[in-house]
């Protein structure tokens, strides 16, 4: 008689339901469409900066011209 086998429980082992898709290909096709997000986002954010900093030169007051207000002179003088 075996004593080892007497006092171990028996281990089952688990069994995960087959998927249509192998885990592998799922995540190898999402890579593509994350990578093109990121770079788009890059991309997007270049843009609203270079965009932010024209805008500024814009409104810069030496880009503005010179208004010339006309002198109102007082009625005491």
């Amino acid at each position: 008689m075996n004593s080892n086998n007497i006092n171990q429980p028996e281990t089952q082992t688990s069994q995960t339901p087959e998927s249509i898709f192998p885990v592998e290909i799922i995540v190898s096709l999402a890579t593509g469409p994350l990578l093109l997000g990121v770079l788009c986002g890059k991309a997007s954010f270049k843009f609203l900066q270079a965009l932010g900093e024209a805008s500024e030169e814009v409104f810069r007051g030496d880009r503005l011209p010179v208004l010339q207000f006309p002198k109102v002179e007082s009625e005491g003088d």
